[in-house]
């Protein structure tokens, strides 16, 4: 991987593109980590061109499948700083890192929580192993049983465990065994039952912590990740100082000035390419007794670059552009299905981004045939960081004819599944007396079931690949990348569509006024391009998105 040996040097370490107003999309997915819904809810949130599948375990096992935010905070912290991980695409309008340290502190609660259910479970279920065995068949059929839709079965299924409590009951009452044996017997049938009631006081306590940071990340971010295993405290804590290296690689590959173009699914964390707007004419001297003088591409993409700084000035005190970012891309094609994406390398890359004189390089030289472009990109973070507009302008010259390219990019907001806050648990049930009327029962955070499920998964978080093959695990979507794995598409909001569509516009008389000035300071006749321009100037006006990147062919 590109520039493996990266990392801060030493000093306090400052987000580079987060902003204060890029805070939704971060904390919404962040959110996620605290979430305790039930893992198959994320596949809602799959879009058209990148989807997340949950991977099963045995259907006998079902007891150890995880839950939402469980499955998405170790996916995420293995996919992000897991050893030998393949290069991510950047997540524009949100901070990977921030969403990361969350996952990592969710799964600090929780491994903190399944200490003291390991230790519960060692004391009252290792000890009277006959017994937890017992009353885990019963809750795992149970469990079964409930799953279906049918009412009967799951009026079933709590038939069940009452059944199974009397017939407790009645064993230790009529004792078929004396001495130690059944002294033991008694045990092992009640000891789990006090384990149950014990580990319910530590899932509660710890529910009731996870759900209050999912609030507040939505309500605004009050509650900050605390991942002290992040700090090295001496120089020998080499676990420390590599996920401190980890965070600082994630960080530092968000900066990176290299994309990838995957046919219909545009450009990977910008969106699907919606409109693309073309000026193409010869170049013919003004003067026909004299030669057009010497410039190359780059010398008018100079110009754009220039005259796109002055985008938030206005003639007008009326409002207009906030500050757009405008950089120079190197855009990688890749296959439409491709799993996984290659960064440029070599001594022409430092820290994931791609130096000047090669970006001028590939500006000037590579303009037809294979190989990596060059692109000049205007991107708005709006709507709290819901909402990427990038604007790409490209500009070739083959043979006599330059042709100026401007295509509009959007990426919309994260899916409504992760900006929902948490509910109260609750069930309508009905009045004593009145028994034609109903009222709404608060429940505990953390059912019977709940509690049986993280007391048997607690011994084996020490070693989570057994839980991944026991439970199943969440498979993120390749390549993966926070922002787009996730995104809407932005056209179902009405502000944010004309937010999208009226950027085109301004973009392109700023493009070609700037081009035309270049042309014009070395001698070349600019009536075609100023005819043309004027053209595409009022065809612009009438801006509707499209599936640019889907050829009729």
């Amino acid at each position: 991987m590109a520039d493996e040996g990266f990392d801060f040097r030493p000093g306090a370490q400052v987000p580079l593109s987060g902003a204060a107003g890029q805070t939704a999309a971060t904390f919404a997915l962040a959110s996620a980590a605290y979430r305790d819904n039930e893992v198959a809810e994320i596949l809602k949130a799959n879009n058209e061109w990148h989807k997340s599948t949950v991977k099963p375990g045995p259907k006998w096992a079902t007891i150890f499948a995880p839950n939402l935010g469980e499955a998405f905070a170790r996916a995420v912290q293995l996919r992000m700083l897991g050893g030998g991980r393949k290069p991510l695409i950047q997540s524009f309008g949100t901070e990977p890192q921030v969403i990361v340290e969350h996952c990592l502190a969710a799964n600090r609660i929780r491994k903190e929580r399944d200490s003291w259910l390991t230790a519960v479970m060692v004391l009252t279920g290792l000890i009277f192993l006959p017994g937890l065995l017992v009353w885990l068949l019963v809750f795992q059929v149970r469990r079964v049983i409930a799953k279906a839709t049918d009412k009967r079965a799951s009026a079933l299924a709590t038939t069940l465990l009452i059944g199974v409590a009397a017939l407790a009951v009645i064993f230790l009452i009529k004792m078929p065994f004396t001495g130690f044996w059944a002294w033991y017997a008694r045990a092992a049938v009640v000891a789990p039952v006090a384990g149950w009631f014990w580990a319910k006081e530590i899932c509660e306590r710890t529910a009731r912590d996870l759900r209050e940071r999912w609030d507040s990340l939505l309500a605004g971010g009050g509650i900050g990740a605390k991942i002290p295993e992040a700090v090295p405290g001496s120089p020998g804590e080499t676990a420390a100082e590599r996920l401190r290296q980890g965070l600082a690689r994630l960080t530092a590959e968000q900066q990176s000035n290299s994309v990838f173009y995957a046919g219909p699914k545009g450009i990977l964390g910008m969106g699907t390419r919606w409109g693309s707007w073309q000026l193409a004419e010869d170049l013919v001297p003004a003067d026909a007794d004299k030669e057009i003088h010497p410039f190359r591409s780059w010398d008018v993409v100079r110009s754009i670059h220039d005259q796109l700084r002055m985008l938030e000035r206005g003639p007008l005190n009326t409002g207009g552009f906030p500050k757009p970012s405008i950089k120079h891309w190197v855009v990688t094609p890749i296959g439409e299905n491709a799993k996984a994406v290659s960064r440029p390398g070599g001594t022409d890359v430092d820290a994931y981004q791609v130096k000047t004189h090669a970006i001028q390089d590939i500006c000037n030289k590579q303009q037809f045939g294979s190989g990596d472009r060059h692109y000049l990109g205007v991107q708005w973070t709006l709507w709290d960081g819901q909402l990427i507009i990038t604007m790409l302008i490209t500009v070739t010259v083959l043979h006599e004819t330059l042709r100026i390219e401007v295509t509009g990019h959007a990426l919309g907001p994260v899916h409504s599944l992760f900006t929902t806050k948490p509910e109260a648990k609750t069930k309508e049930v009905a009045k004593t007396i009145k028994f034609w009327e109903t009222r709404t029962q608060k429940l505990p955070l953390v059912d019977a079931d709940e509690v049986v499920r993280l007391a048997v998964r607690a011994p084996f978080t020490w070693y989570p690949p057994i839980l991944d093959w026991l439970g199943g695990k969440l498979v993120l979507p390749e390549p993966f990348g926070l922002r787009h794995a996730w995104a809407d598409q932005p056209w179902r909001h009405r502000f944010m569509a004309d937010d999208a569509l009226r950027a085109a516009t301004p973009i392109l008389r700023v493009v070609h006024a700037a081009a035309i000035r270049v042309l014009n300071e070395n001698g070349v006749d600019t009536e075609k391009f100023g005819t043309r321009s004027a053209f595409l100037s009022t065809a612009v006006q009438d801006a509707s998105p499209r599936k640019a990147d889907l050829y009729d062919a």
